[in-house]
């Protein structure tokens, strides 16, 4: 052991490094250094994980006399050869095979063999197995310790059927049964759960003049408190004090009594009575209130407590654990050791358990792994047996050294150590085994986590589903999600979020559809966002009735959709079969159930729009006259723009001169229908209404601007487009980044938009930024020599207006012409200024370096451009 730990401490001093840097590493053979009496010779050690945990086997384990005869003994009775045979021959053979072993049965050698078998995780039917052996062999009668340990053990392993079918089976041979018949039986019920059957027999008993003895009032006592039966436990806890039965294990029973009542102060002041008196008080006593007063959130006062109980000399080594692992788990580990330190109970008569615990705990947190192995050397010596929370930091512990398949190894021998894992551990083992790349087994243990009633925190989930979703194990994430509905645990949004999503781009909305109809079962709530994956998932499925019908849903649980997602849904009932129905049975649906206003009618009309119907929107907007619902300025732009979208301009101009004869046409009316009239590409219409803005004193948006401006230079008008600009300096005095970078970007491509420039000059007054303007496009268009000095460039269009990333990119085309090693510059510069370079900067590098024969810069340049998920363009796709 000493050999293997010294090993395991080299593994943790070099751990420190490797996981500072990041790099993987293996442990499954290391050069050990030996002693100076090994002449310094060096050894290997080939270890497997299973060797690691085995090494603590001792330590963890209390040693069990005569283990390997135990050990002989479950082997006859769960060998594979007697499975294979039928029941009689089978109980034969094990009937032969342990006569043989020469055993002489005792009421103590029978208990040490069912608490080994239950301590040792070996399976209950062995147990079973044996204690019926036992029982048919001369000279040897069960008592009722036997019964008591083997009720237990089925009671434990939950199961119940089985458990109620032996006392059945008890109750049918009572003449062949020495053991006291009732007790045993009021024991048997007490334990499978069944207290109001036990109460009967005890009622039985009493009525024949028979009476339980001290143990079997205990256990009846413990099993009504267990099953909350409470005035029946006050009842047998008074024969208890009448008989004179009363010890610390009363006590014990009568705390947790109380407890279970939620009488915490009472509790405590019936158990500090009891140690101020001179009782014998049992350390776990305490540690039952303790633990009440943690899942309460009141670690200080369950802390105050200890140290009260300390100074009444009540052995608390226990006690203390359950408030650490409490704590560490409910608390968080910094805030536990923390309060440790603050409160100084290491400086405290405490536990040297105890003391160890929160040492080692906070050396696990300072990632002091060397020092941690120290301790725990140290405590083994010692002969201080460990208790769950060293164990916990036992795990701790291999995780941070990067051993995780030993982490794995000794987790799945949990059962064997008595390991229940808290938070902390979990997080660990969970997160490491996703770095690690061990998705399988980060799932199963999340997995038994759950199972066990414990569920993680919202990161370790959201890691781990993010992980099964990379590796397209979305039937893993379901089971999670439905494992932990059953128990009643919440799945956080975020985690729903990501299934759903993850499903829905495998195209797998029916499963989403289940799981959603799962938490609906539930009564569990999703958030907006889960209902907004699930919609556009029908709708990309082509299904827009589920999609109508979740959108209905979402808004009947106070969720306010928005406008693009109402959009997606009408689109997609407008391309199903008989969409006029589809489309009206939706917006019937909507008016009864919300009371009827302009923005449900103005959804439709968007929708119809974009569904290229517009004859539909023409029908929802006078629905909504005949409503006796006015339109708003809102409804009347919207109606307009379903016109213009579709291609309909003389049904939109028609319909303009109608609502500017019902309302004055202002800034938003005009705006609306030379920003539709630019998207349709009717320039005429569009310049005439500018110009009859203008003519009316309504002062254009910058919109109107942006979009005239942008047509005019793709249709070559660069004698317009250059007036329009000279309008806008005079109306708003400056010009936007998207009207900037889009004459640069034609500047470029030809020099007749500078040619249009000279011919404007005279009306330009050569002192403003608009005249550094033309300079720029002459610049760019090659006809103006300039220092191409990427900061003086900058410095320039800044001057003109605001810099963005697509002028950057403009800027990399513009040097990338002449010299490709510019752009390199240029691009360092990008990232310097805070920008993220998009998929223009990488094509265009791509673009210039491919021109000049550089295929292997051009290759690593487009690796990291496939990287950010991006793709080349057409244009520069026909140069590879």
């Amino acid at each position: 052991m000493i050999k293997l730990l010294g090993w395991i401490k080299h593994v943790a001093k070099s751990s420190v490094l490797r996981n500072r840097n990041g790099n993987s590493h293996s442990y499954s053979c290391f050069s050990l250094s030996q002693s100076s009496s090994d002449s310094s010779s060096v050894g290997r050690l080939n270890l497997s994980a299973k060797d690691v945990v085995a090494s603590f086997r001792d330590w963890f384990k209390p040693p069990t006399p005569n283990r390997a005869f135990l050990d002989r003994i479950f082997t006859i009775l769960s060998s594979p050869e007697q499975a294979t045979r039928d029941d009689a021959s089978s109980r034969h053979a094990a009937d032969l095979a342990l006569s043989h072993l020469n055993i002489h049965l005792s009421e103590a050698f029978v208990l040490q063999v069912l608490s080994y078998g239950r301590r040792s995780s070996k399976d209950v039917l062995s147990c079973l197995k044996f204690f019926d052996w036992a029982g048919r062999q001369m000279g040897f009668n069960h008592t009722r310790a036997t019964y008591h340990a083997i009720f237990k053990i089925l009671s434990k392993a939950k199961l119940m059927p089985l458990m109620l079918e032996f006392l059945q089976d008890f109750m049918k041979h009572r003449c062949i049964h020495r053991v006291r018949f009732y007790e045993t039986l009021v024991m048997g019920y007490a334990l499978a759960g069944k207290p109001v059957m036990s109460l009967q027999l005890f009622g039985r008993m009493r009525f024949q003049g028979i009476d339980l003895d001290t143990f079997s009032y205990h256990v009846l006592l413990n099993a009504l408190v267990d099953e909350s039966c409470f005035d029946a436990a006050d009842m047998v806890a008074k024969q208890i004090s009448m008989r004179g039965f009363e010890n610390e294990i009363t006590y014990t029973i009568l705390v947790k009594f109380l407890c279970k009542q939620n009488k915490l102060d009472e509790a405590y002041a019936y158990l500090h009575s009891l140690a101020k008196s001179g009782k014998s008080v049992s350390g776990h006593a305490v540690s039952i209130i303790v633990h009440a007063l943690c899942k309460g959130n009141r670690f200080k006062h369950a802390a105050n407590l200890l140290e009260e109980f300390t100074e009444l000399n009540v052995p608390l080594e226990h006690a203390y654990g359950v408030w650490l692992h409490n704590a560490v788990q409910r608390a968080g580990l910094n805030w536990s050791l923390d309060f440790v330190n603050s409160k100084k109970l290491l400086n405290k008569d405490v536990p040297r358990l105890f003391q160890y615990n929160v040492l080692v705990l906070k050396l696990l947190r300072e990632y002091r792994l060397n020092e941690v192995y120290d301790l725990l050397n140290e405590m083994e010596e010692d002969g201080i047996s460990p208790d769950k929370v060293t164990m916990n930091a036992v795990l701790c512990f291999f995780c941070k050294a990067g051993m995780v398949d030993v982490a794995i190894e000794f987790y799945n021998s949990r059962s064997e150590f008595g390991l229940s894992l808290n938070s902390t551990t979990y997080c660990h083992l969970i997160n490491n085994l996703c770095s690690s790349g061990v998705i399988d087994e980060a799932y199963g243990v999340l997995r038994n986590s759950i199972r066990e009633g414990y569920f993680p925190s919202k990161k370790i989930f959201s890691i781990l589903a993010d992980a099964l979703c990379r590796e397209g194990k979305l039937d893993n994430i379901k089971e999670l999600v439905v494992l932990s509905l059953e128990r009643k645990f919440r799945p956080c949004y975020a985690v729903c979020d990501l299934f759903i999503v993850a499903l829905c781009k495998a195209n797998r909305v029916e499963d989403a559809y289940l799981l959603h109809g799962e938490l609906s079962r539930l009564n569990k709530d999703m958030s907006p966002e889960t209902y907004f994956h699930l919609i556009r998932g029908f709708c990309k499925s082509n299904r827009g009735h589920i999609a109508a019908a979740l959108l209905l849903e979402m808004q009947e649980k106070a969720y306010k959709p928005n406008r693009k997602l109402f959009r997606t849904v009408i689109c997609c009932l407008c391309e199903m079969q008989s969409p006029e129905n589809q489309f009206f049975k939706l917006l019937e649906m909507q008016l009864s159930h919300f009371e009827p206003s302009s923005c449900i009618f103005d959804y439709f009309i968007v929708g119809a729009g974009h569904a290229k119907k517009p004859e539909l929107a023409r029908e929802v907007f006078e629905m909504m006259q005949r409503s006796g619902i006015t339109p708003s300025l809102r409804s009347d732009i919207l109606m307009l723009l379903s016109y213009l979208k579709n291609g309909r301009i003389s049904d939109g101009l028609n319909f303009f001169n109608d609502v500017r004869q019902r309302r004055r046409a202002g800034r938003k009316l005009y705006s609306s229908i030379v920003v539709g009239l630019c998207k349709a590409d009717r320039m005429d219409y569009a310049l005439n209404f500018m110009r009859e803005m203008r003519n009316n004193n309504v002062l254009p948006s910058m919109e109107c601007y942006e979009l005239l401006i942008q047509s005019l230079c793709r249709k070559e008008s660069y004698g317009l487009a250059v007036s329009l600009v000279n309008d806008l300096e005079k109306t708003r005095g400056y010009v936007s980044s998207f009207i900037g970078n889009v004459l640069l970007l034609h500047s470029l491509k030809t020099k007749k938009l500078y040619e249009a420039w000279v011919q404007f000059r005279e009306l330009l007054d050569e002192t403003s930024d608009i005249s550094l303007l033309g300079q720029l496009i002459g610049i760019f268009s090659g006809c103006i020599e300039a220092n191409q000095d990427i900061e003086n460039l900058e410095e320039i269009i800044a001057k003109c207006f605001p810099v963005d990333v697509y002028t950057y990119n403009i800027l990399l085309r513009k040097l990338s012409l002449s010299k490709v090693d510019h752009a390199f510059e240029l691009y360092n510069w990008i990232c310097e200024k805070g920008y993220e370079p998009n998929r223009w900067t990488y094509d265009i590098i791509i673009h210039a370096l491919l021109k000049k024969g550089r295929r292997v810069e051009a290759q690593r340049w487009l690796e990291e451009m496939f990287d950010k998920g991006f793709d080349l363009t057409e244009h520069t796709k026909l140069l590879i």
